[in-house]
């Protein structure tokens, strides 16, 4: 008995360790995904989530094994690799509403003449995972799998506003609202005011909260439970979209009721 005692403790131990090796890797891949800058490195990394040089530099090691971050020999400096790709276009694969969606976005682009496009929640974050550009010459364009705060922009606001109130509280009291342009809405207590008139009107609109000259109208895929599963947004240049914005929410709404549909849900009354 004695024997198997003391064995198990160091057990326990190394599977700790692992634990936690683990755990730190995956900080290290989140702080790519979440980051600005296209390349990092070892020392950013470390100050940035609280880590030693030495350690963060065997991460990276370890993930280069994989593909999953690649390193530039000559600015010695990191960025995600192919192996991360192939792990979200996974993930995006997997995802029902982005297959059910894509048609009825091909739809809403046409009948718009405008940039459809369909994101997914992430925490705090949403991300691009579809779209569909018009074929005229000038139109917005947007990058899929970058994270964007959920206050900033419509299909942000959308997702936000959907939310139960003590989700919604829960974000505005993480802290101060980051400025993405002049126009992003930074005062709690508009942006309460905002999230309230989107749920009145069903969507969301936005010109140059999230990126200066681009505007769009974004409303909510509600699952069987009424939560916000994903959005769609139509987007396209401020100026142009000015005059567009209430022939497209029109057109969105009649798109977002019918993938609701599909998920489960029933209006209400």
């Amino acid at each position: 008995m004695p024997t198997k005692s003391s064995g198990a403790a160091p057990g326990r131990e190394h599977a700790g360790q692992v634990i936690a090796s683990v755990e730190r890797a995956a900080h290290v891949l989140m702080h790519f995904a979440e980051t600005p800058s296209d390349t990092l490195g070892v020392t950013e990394i470390a100050e940035a989530l609280g880590m030693s040089k030495a350690a963060v530099h065997r991460i990276l090691a370890s993930l280069r094994v994989r593909g999953l971050v690649e390193l530039d020999p000559a600015t010695r400096r990191y960025s995600l690799g192919a192996g991360a790709m192939r792990l979200g276009l996974a993930c995006l694969d997997r995802i029902d509403v982005r297959r059910i969606a894509g048609p009825e976005l091909v739809t809403l682009s046409r009948r718009t003449d405008e940039t459809a496009t369909l994101s997914i929640r992430t925490g705090r974050h949403r991300v691009y995972v579809d779209q569909v550009t018009p074929a005229r010459e000038v139109i917005m364009s947007v990058s899929l799998g970058v994270a964007h705060p959920l206050h900033a922009g419509g299909s942000s606001k959308a997702f936000l506003a959907f939310l139960t109130g003590e989700e919604i509280e829960d974000y505005l009291s993480y802290g101060p609202l980051e400025p993405l342009t002049g126009n992003t809405i930074v005062d709690k207590a508009t942006l309460r005011r905002e999230l309230a008139a989107i749920r009145e009107a069903g969507y969301a609109q936005s010109f140059s909260e999230r990126m200066p000259g681009a505007a769009s109208v974004a409303a909510p895929i509600l699952d069987h439970h009424g939560r916000p599963l994903a959005v769609v947004s139509v987007s396209g240049p401020a100026e142009r979209f000015r005059e567009e914005a209430r022939h497209c929410a029109e057109m969105l709404l009649e798109s977002t009721t019918r993938l609701s549909a599909q998920m489960g849900w029933t209006a209400p009354g």
